[in-house]
């Protein structure tokens, strides 16, 4: 997904603040009973107002700490959550609380199409407002695949998905719907990028260890926007961070640092059809994208669209290249109002991204830095991931927006990939609704396949 400070994502595994990391015990010796841990009266009354909250209602700053409210405003955390709610009138309800110390609790909450687990942490100082708040999953509620797959080509404006075995030859097409059609991905794209590093680094052209030195050139949101010129920063970690939290500044570091043709190289390598190939070229950077959209109310990216690809390439070294980040609308993507993503956006069909996971399975055999790149986020909750040997994961969003593509291995060691799309260039999609579904398919496809290898 474009993860910056000018886009804010509703999305699976998005952590709304910086919530503490819920401890895991060792477990005792000799082996113990668990035993039932209470959430402290202040927790419990926080738990009992939170649907309001989710619901647009409440008071805001009163119910989170202030360095919460700093972060997440809450027009923004109200944007996130109605997407949520899919426009339900009934507030949302707590279906269980799953207290991990008296003060944070795992709970899951029941919306109209959908079911999410939340990490909530409470301060133990008075008046014990709310410091984290932590999407960890989304679960749709259909009870098989054909209804998934059926709620998905139901949802509105347009959909496409592909499911494939993986194996020796092409990926066996197992359930797909407008397969071959393309979509804008988001932050997708950078499974391109992530390509370009395992064939570098397969080749013995690039180490995962070779130091990239910044050169204070302007960087979007991300971990290394206020870096100044002679940080140095490995490629894995600048991968790590791209692939597992969507790390814009890492994008465009590894982006320039590599060369854009030959990332713009590995499309027809990595199975993107040539139709695809060519709508993606000039591949963009992250802040290129944000600077066609956001100045001046996407001036230049009218220009952009108006332009062919040699005229794309001269914008983007010259216009764009010299416009000030100062320059891009700070509430850019705030509003949930799809801004030209039929035009400007990364795009690619569920098949070519099916595709690009199985040239990634099979370039990643003896590359196992790039194959625990890929799984660091799994994408779906992490109860549905263990029921896999292996998860990849990449997605994008912006409003209008969503994919969710995975790499799966089941038990039987068997391989599969899934990708689907969602775009709808009239209102913000429901990231919240499709992440339960892509989740939910998850599941119910784990449950159908063997658990163990033949001879196992």
């Amino acid at each position: 997904m474009l993860r910056t400070r000018l886009l804010a994502a509703a999305f699976a595994a998005l952590t709304l603040t910086g919530a503490p990391a819920v401890a895991q015990d060792a477990p005792a010796s000799p082996p113990q009973a668990p035993q039932a841990i209470a959430p402290s009266p202040a927790l419990q009354a926080r738990i009992d107002e939170l649907p309001a909250i989710l619901s647009g209602g409440g008071d805001y700053e009163a119910f989170f700490h202030p360095a919460f409210v700093a972060q997440v405003p809450k027009a923004q955390f109200d944007q996130m959550t109605a997407q949520m709610r899919a426009g339900a009138d009934a507030p949302p309800e707590i279906a269980d609380v799953e207290a991990r110390d008296p003060n944070q609790a795992v709970i899951t909450v029941a919306f109209a199409n959908t079911t999410a687990t939340l990490q909530i942490a409470v301060d133990p100082a008075e008046p014990h407002q709310v410091t984290g708040l932590r999407v960890t999953g989304f679960q749709a509620r259909e009870a098989s695949l054909g209804e998934v797959f059926d709620a998905i080509e139901a949802l509105p404006g347009r959909t496409g998905y592909a499911a494939a075995r993986l194996g020796d030859g092409a990926p066996q097409m197992l359930h797909a719907e407008d397969a071959d059609t393309p979509f804008g991905v988001g932050s997708a794209f950078k499974l391109w990028i992530l390509a370009e590093l395992v064939r570098a680094t397969n080749a013995g052209e690039r180490q995962w260890d070779d130091v990239v030195t910044l050169d204070g050139s302007a960087l979007p949101g991300g971990a290394y926007f206020a870096a100044p010129a002679g940080t140095e920063v490995t490629l894995r970690e600048l991968a790590e961070r791209m692939i597992s939290v969507s790390d814009n500044s890492a994008t465009d570091i590894l982006l320039h640092h590599l060369g854009r043709e030959r990332v713009e190289a590995m499309l027809p390598v990595v199975g993107v059809a040539p139709e695809q190939v060519a709508m993606n070229r000039p591949l963009l950077g992250t802040l290129e994208f944000f600077k066609l959209k956001g100045i001046e109310d996407g001036a230049l990216g009218r220009q952009w669209i108006g332009s062919d690809h040699a005229e794309r390439r001269a914008l983007l070294a010259g216009e764009v290249a010299a416009a000030p980040i100062t320059a891009i609308r700070p509430d850019l993507f705030q509003d949930g109002v799809p801004v030209m993503i039929d035009a400007i956006e990364f795009f690619a069909s569920p098949a070519d991204l099916v595709r690009t996971m199985d040239w990634l399975r099979r370039n990643t055999e003896a590359n196992s830095v790039a194959r625990e790149i890929l799984s660091q986020n799994p994408g779906i909750s992490p109860g549905i991931a263990q029921q896999w040997r292996y998860v990849g994961y990449k997605g994008g969003s912006e409003p209008g927006v969503i994919n969710m593509t995975l790499l799966l291995q089941a038990q039987s060691g068997e391989w599969y990939a899934f990708s689907g799309s969602w775009n709808d260039p009239e209102a913000a999609v429901d990231n919240g609704r499709f992440a339960g579904l892509v989740s939910r398919m998850a599941e119910l496809a784990a449950a159908a396949l063997p658990q163990q290898s033949a001879g196992q």
